[in-house]
């Protein structure tokens, strides 16, 4: 019956959703923040959790209920011009600039650096992101049901290898937890909420979103309340598999660091403990594995960047700019992981302000009949505070003081802006501007109405 699916559909468009969220930050994140955390790990989990797991439902649900076609769309609700700069920006992040170059450090990280000396190491992430890429390059090019088919395996696959390993981990512990890494020690649970920015699923969501309807409306549902209900009962499995791996992987991190200490980076933490449980063969198990759902990634983010700036730049062939998302994406990843990682981290404090924001006004549109003066405002307000959160965490990343023209700023904001220095100054002044220019509109009632 047309608008009913059974669970069995539920399922696999869960899974599909989790295959598409499952990549390299998802791995290397919690278990890094575990290590960090240490006995610290539950209040700094639940914070990881809202930004890494609620934050990416919501964003599911919010582009279904919208109504709105694709991101660009939503966004234009603020102002076109904005919404091509917003989205534009939105998928550099989750592609070129740091997530797809972010799969091929971490597959280097995870699969190949355990077995290379450390004086090769450079070498060693050159030749194989080269191959990597290249990889990701010829498949890009022809996108076949190839890829697709391969990543219903591997994501299933993955998920079973992660499970033996996190059952091993919580039946026989490396390890008790060790006091917190000094970011972790006071306000734990806001570290965490900010650490979750770093997986990015909350910017592909308002990406995935509309390949979730779409899943939907092929099994036959079109009615727009229960696409929405299908999108919520599909996203909660996928956001509950995400969890749950989630809070293992940090339980590993967290009782790992009385055998092998501390990490610059998650990678080496599951490298580390699927030797420590299964010797070589887990190790070469989870590298080949870890490998393939990063390339599946990778081609995926490559594809979805080339599609979407073709349709703002329809005189550049798709082809062209494949050979050209995948030659930057290359290009970083020979950063190495932790500088990719420093580096995006200002881009996030700009980005997810917006992002959770643009959520919020989403679910609240109709009570202001869709009216841009509370979506401009918002986001007007929200993108003043947030880009001082990037330009701080920019200097901070590259250990330069701030720019003397921030300063006064700063401590404006400092002084005057509750939650600030836990980087969510934004939240309060987004939540009042909604509110009065929210009563502004509804006795106005001329304001233009989108559809």
């Amino acid at each position: 019956m047309k608008g009913k699916l059974t669970f069995s559909s539920y399922a696999t468009i869960g899974v599909m959703l989790f295959a598409l969220f499952f990549g390299a930050g998802n791995l290397i994140f919690p278990a890094q923040l575990g290590q960090n955390a240490g006995t610290n790990l539950w209040p700094s989990i639940t914070g990881f959790l809202i930004t890494g797991v609620g934050l990416p439902l919501l964003g599911i649900i919010a582009m279904s209920f919208s109504g709105s076609r694709n991101l660009q769309e939503l966004s234009s609700r603020v102002h076109p011009v904005y919404a091509v700069g917003f989205t534009s920006l939105l998928y550099l992040t989750i592609g070129p600039f740091f997530a797809s170059p972010r799969t091929g450090t971490v597959a280097y990280e995870v699969g190949i650096a355990p077995f290379i000396n450390e004086s090769s190491q450079q070498m060693g992430l050159f030749i194989f992101t080269l191959l990597f890429f290249a990889v990701v390059l010829f498949f890009s090019l022809k996108p076949a049901k190839l890829v697709d088919n391969i990543g219903k395996f591997l994501a299933p696959g993955l998920v079973v290898m992660l499970a033996v390993l996190l059952t091993a981990a919580i039946a026989n512990p490396m390890g008790g937890m060790e006091a917190p890494q000094e970011a972790y020690t006071n306000g734990s649970f806001i570290t965490g909420f900010l650490e979750g920015y770093n997986t990015m699923d909350a910017l592909a969501s308002l990406v995935f979103g509309i390949i979730v309807i779409n899943a939907i409306r092929a099994m036959g549902v079109t009615s727009n309340t229960d696409i929405l209900r299908a999108t919520v009962k599909a996203g909660s499995i996928a956001i509950l598999l995400l969890a749950v791996i989630y809070v293992g992987i940090a339980y590993l991190g967290a009782t790992s660091t009385q055998v092998y200490g501390t990490f610059e980076t998650g990678g080496p933490i599951l490298s580390n403990a699927a030797s420590h449980y299964f010797g070589i063969f887990g190790s070469v198990m989870l590298a080949i594995a870890i490998i393939l759902a990063c390339l599946t990634t990778a081609i995926g983010l490559t594809v979805a960047n080339a599609e979407y700036f073709h349709t703002l730049f329809p005189k550049i062939s798709y082809q062209k700019l494949v050979v050209f998302f995948a030659t930057i994406t290359f290009v970083i990843a020979n950063f190495g992981l932790s500088n990719i990682i420093s580096y995006s981290i200002p881009v996030l404090m700009f980005l997810y302000p917006l992002a959770i924001v643009l959520i919020i006004l989403t679910f609240l549109s109709p009570l202001f009949n869709h009216a841009t003066i509370v979506y401009s405002s918002t986001i007007a307000v929200t993108f003043l505070i947030s880009i001082f959160d990037g330009l701080k965490s920019f200097c901070d990343s590259v250990g330069i003081e701030y720019f003397s023209w921030m300063q006064p700023i700063v401590v404006f904001y400092e002084q005057t802006l509750p939650l600030y220095n836990q980087g969510l100054g934004w939240l309060l002044p987004a939540i009042a501007v909604i509110i009065v220019t929210g009563f502004i509109s509804h006795f106005q009632r001329k304001a233009p109405v989108h559809a």
